[in-house]
């Protein structure tokens, strides 16, 4: 009988430290896989977005700065990409269909940031662009032609970009929100497009509210 209580006892004890150490392994049970573990520590870090140097598909060039007072919604592209890239901005293009236009380039813009700036010069942005209904103002296709800029805006915002091997790019892919202050806001699930538009417009009008 003691036995046996004593073998129960062990069980309940593995039960609970396995537990306690999955809870602490996942952040308070917040992070099953390698990425949402990084989505979580970012929204928990809210990075500032690098006062990076953008040159966009109208040939424009300014720095991420001049952005300031308005939420920029962001992906993170390539336009050689033939499968997650074009369901990214596709999606992209939904959640901007359904922002009230009210906010459009008052409140908010949308932009799409090349990582391989080596192959998606001027002209094959503007291609892109014009590819995915983009307006070229509201909503911008952009690259950064200076490689250490890149790297460090891709590591602030945990993008992971790794060549294949083959003239393409392993990534990760998510909408990014930054706030009108240049701070990561929001990291949303690029797949869940009514979801992600809610979430926008709700910020939106939380802030046109306070502005009252």
């Amino acid at each position: 009988m003691r036995k046996n209580w004593r073998n129960t006892t062990a069980i309940v004890l593995s039960i609970l430290l396995g537990c306690i150490m999955f809870y602490v392994g996942t952040d308070g049970f917040r992070a099953f896989t390698a990425e949402s573990a990084r989505t979580y520590k970012l929204l928990q870090e809210k990075p500032k977005f690098p006062n990076v140097t953008l040159e966009d598909s109208k040939g424009r060039v300014y720095s991420f700065s001049e952005l300031k007072g308005k939420n920029i919604m962001l992906t993170f592209i390539y336009t050689a990409c033939s499968d997650i890239c074009p369901k990214l901005e596709m999606n992209l293009s939904e959640v901007y269909q359904q922002i009230p236009e009210k906010y459009i380039g008052e409140d908010i813009l949308f932009l799409s940031i090349s990582f391989d700036p080596a192959r998606d010069n001027v002209a094959t942005l503007e291609k892109y662009r014009k590819a995915f209904g983009s307006d070229g103002e509201t909503w911008r296709m952009a690259r950064i032609s200076d490689q250490s800029e890149l790297d460090h805006l891709l590591e602030e915002f945990g993008v992971i970009v790794i060549p294949d091997g083959e003239g393409g790019f392993t990534h990760n892919s998510a909408f990014y929100l930054v706030d009108k202050n240049g701070y990561l806001e929001e990291v949303m699930d690029y797949t869940k497009i009514d979801e992600a538009a809610n979430k926008v417009v709700e910020i939106l009008k939380n802030e046109a509210g306070n502005a009252k």
